[in-house]
């Protein structure tokens, strides 16, 4: 498939969608697209600064499909019955599913290396990325979140480099099963936990991801991935691990309220590491970021060095603002095990926790139903405060068995504090008049960008009723 085509995104603005139309822009493709989130005024700004890049953008009704030779690039939560495939259909047009179309350029690349995992993807794909850029390598990179180490006025939306190094670093997705497509040189795996599919098709899926690569990067310190990773010769691997035992151990970590300190073992040396991103499922993120640099040729002590440098991505544990003596964390927990890093890591210093979830859909709420309970119950603490308003809805055919109410329930048996509200806005002002000074109140969930708008609400919110006390 030459890149030198036109090609139409159906759902450009989706995170997955938005980079890889940069990234084949910047090869020369002629980029068109569409978004249900453009149609309805959502988000202006990103798809301003797709427009900024030469986008033609149409509604979502058919019109933008008009030739036989325009590529349609479609997810796979997009359905046949939306009007842009039925005009693709209609001309005649490619239809190629975005995962495949990633897979290909990945599978195309030197050296690909591909970040796989239930939690941590975009963060060690982001710390990557940097590392690789800061030691002169010019790294493609394709990720599912805004890289703030590249964002600036001129490009606030920097979800992907387009470097013309040999290294093409993305994460890869077990959702829809298209971790299957890739080959990498490098793979890596953070961890393995219940996120979208049944633990037994993730251990499948995750296994022939490994098995395909020719070096992988393993974070030990899940028992899933050490399992995976247990008959690879130890030549493949680098193994990763927070306090345990791998080829790069992190010991002695000392949190600060937005970074944290450790010191790195490994290969004879040790190295004092200080991040610009808090946690400790950030310190073993960045361990499987370095143990990548590694499998790529960066020396250790100059990996462990540019990792320093990375500032984050927008929405993971990113500070809005604070108002009234309140801080304000817009977070993409959306899963089990995003959420306990969050909690965890703003339990690690005083202050109550007020928040707000927003899960990212009712089948994932379905799925993930016992664990999000027993997470939630044993993670909130004394004090804290749960809300949860109506899953994320952006159109389309859904089954609403579970419902946040249904959470709510199963957390009051448990005697949690948690409180349903449906409507978001709604959600925020009770945590809003609930706030006092030293508290954090927490926006998490995914798949939604104007949670961000919300967080930002919130803080002139507490401002407001800073000045009437």
């Amino acid at each position: 498939m030459s890149e030198a085509q036109s090609y139409f995104f159906v759902g450009i603005g989706g995170s997955g969608m938005m980079p890889l139309a940069m990234i084949l822009a910047a090869r020369g493709a002629r980029i068109a697209g569409s978004d249900r989130a453009l149609d309805r005024g959502g988000v202006p700004a990103k798809f301003g600064a797709l427009a900024d890049l030469g986008v033609a953008l149409h509604p979502q009704d058919g019109s933008g499909i008009v030739r036989a030779d325009q590529i349609v690039v479609a997810s796979a939560a997009v359905e046949d019955d939306v009007a842009d495939m039925v005009a693709a259909r209609r001309v005649g047009a490619t239809v190629v599913r975005r995962a495949a179309l990633l897979a290909e350029l990945f599978n195309a690349a030197p050296i690909g290396i591909g970040i796989a995992g239930t939690s941590g993807k975009s963060t060690v794909t982001g710390m990557i990325g940097w590392i690789l850029h800061a030691c002169g390598r010019d790294p493609v990179v394709m990720n599912g979140a805004v890289m703030t180490n590249f964002a600036d006025p001129a490009r606030p939306f920097a979800s992907a480099l387009t470097g013309s190094g040999e290294a093409f670093v993305s994460e890869v997705d077990e959702s829809d099963g298209s971790i299957a497509m890739y080959r990498p040189h490098v793979a890596v795996l953070n961890n393995l936990t219940l996120d979208h599919k049944p633990m037994a098709e993730l251990r499948a899926l995750f296994g022939g991801f490994v098995e395909a690569a020719g070096h992988v990067v393993a974070n030990v310190g899940d028992p899933e991935v050490a399992a995976l990773v247990a008959g690879i010769a130890p030549a493949r691997r680098i193994t990763v691990a927070v306090e345990g035992e791998a080829d790069l151990v992190a010991t002695d970590l000392v949190p600060e309220p937005f970074a944290i300190r450790f010191e790195l073992a490994g290969e004879g040396q040790r190295i004092a590491v200080r991040l610009g991103v808090p946690g400790r499922h950030n310190v073993a993120n960045a361990l499987a970021a370095i143990g990548a640099a590694r499998a790529a040729g960066i020396p250790l002590a100059e990996a462990a060095s540019a990792v320093e440098g990375f500032t984050g991505l927008k929405r993971r544990f990113e500070l809005a603002g604070v108002g009234g003596g309140v801080a304000v964390i817009d977070d993409f927990g959306h899963n089990p095990d995003k959420i306990a890093a969050t909690l965890d890591t703003l339990h690690a210093f005083p202050g109550r926790v007020l928040a707000l979830f927003q899960p990212h859909g009712y089948g994932p709420l379905k799925v993930m139903r016992a664990e999000l309970v027993a997470m939630f119950a044993a993670r909130l603490r004394e004090g804290d405060l749960l809300v949860l308003p109506d899953p994320v809805y952006q159109g389309g055919t859904t089954s609403r068995e579970v419902t946040s109410a249904d959470i709510v329930a199963d957390l009051a048996a448990q005697g949690a504090r948690a409180r349903h509200i449906p409507d978001r806005a709604a959600a925020a002002a009770h945590l809003a008049a609930q706030a006092r000074p030293g508290d954090r109140i927490v926006v998490m969930g995914a798949r939604d960008d104007s949670l961000s708008q919300l967080a930002a609400d919130l803080v002139a919110m507490l401002d407001a009723a800073k000045d009437h006390r």
